[in-house]
């Protein structure tokens, strides 16, 4: 089984990203920064906080659906606020989501969130909602149940330091994944968490028996050329039973978001 795990950066190098999707094919895509616009038929919208001022896929989450036709696709939203065409507001939804191959039963799921909870009106002041998604497929190929959880973890405006904030995130990410595994499952946890190595948040994670693989196998970055700021990690994937792990990798080229794709083969 392939597992993937990416920020897709709401869509700014979809022209990149879809046909990179279409190749590879992860079993499970656990996908962070998914714009979700019902209302709006455009390409191309604006996202606006202060001098922070970002292109958006303006149906990203359609986008990668119609990428991925063989899987069925999970939105799972953590705020509604709008983004502008010119200087006209569309309503949007903004958060993550899980696409998974139907071949493969989905035998339980969760969904809930890690900070504050759904914002319906408006993305609200940092640190914003945060949610996470997890699901228990049964892989028949090796004759087991796989739980994979994800999450986007808080932006705190004054960096990636540890924060109660944090340390609670971890935790309700840790009872997430616990709500949908059973005993033997392989277990998977992932996601852009926003933390430095070292951080509390993988040491919560660690004490609760998951292995870190990124910086555990010596991958020196997770951001890609496209990050223009200091920290050259973000992104994360933890397992309970390193045994089960057949390759993990951190692909930087293509060049996708500006985040790399966490891949791991189960």
């Amino acid at each position: 089984m392939n597992v993937m795990c990416l920020n897709g950066w709401g869509g700014k190098l979809h022209e990149k990203l879809l046909p990179y999707l279409k190749m590879s094919e992860p079993d499970v895509l656990c996908l962070q920064e998914v714009i979700h616009s019902p209302e709006s038929d455009k390409d191309w919208l604006t996202y606006r906080d202060g001098d922070h001022v970002l292109a958006q896929r303006a149906n990203f989450f359609l986008d990668v659906s119609n990428a991925l036709p063989d899987h069925v696709a999970i939105f799972c939203p953590a705020a509604q606020g709008v983004l502008w065409d010119q200087d006209q507001p569309v309503p949007s939804q903004w958060g993550l989501a899980t696409f998974v191959r139907r071949s493969l039963p989905i035998i339980g799921q969760v969904q809930g969130f890690v900070h504050k909870g759904f914002s319906p009106a408006g993305y609200g002041d940092h640190p914003r909602s945060r949610s996470a998604h997890g699901v228990r497929v049964y892989d028949d190929s090796a004759g087991r149940s796989v739980s994979i959880t994800h999450m986007h973890g808080l932006r705190d405006l004054n960096g990636k330091m540890d924060t109660p904030e944090r340390a609670a995130q971890a935790r309700r990410l840790l009872n997430l994944s616990r709500q949908i595994s059973e005993p033997g499952d392989v277990v998977v946890v992932c996601g852009d968490f926003n933390v430095e190595p070292g951080s509390e948040t993988l040491a919560i994670l660690a004490d609760a028996g998951l292995h870190e693989l990124v910086t555990g196998r010596g991958i020196e970055s997770t951001r890609t050329t496209h990050y223009k700021k200091p920290g050259r990690f973000a992104d994360y994937m933890l397992v309970n039973r390193v045994e089960a792990v057949t390759s993990f990798d951190v692909i930087h080229d293509p060049e996708v978001s500006d985040h790399c794709p966490l891949v791991l083969q189960l």
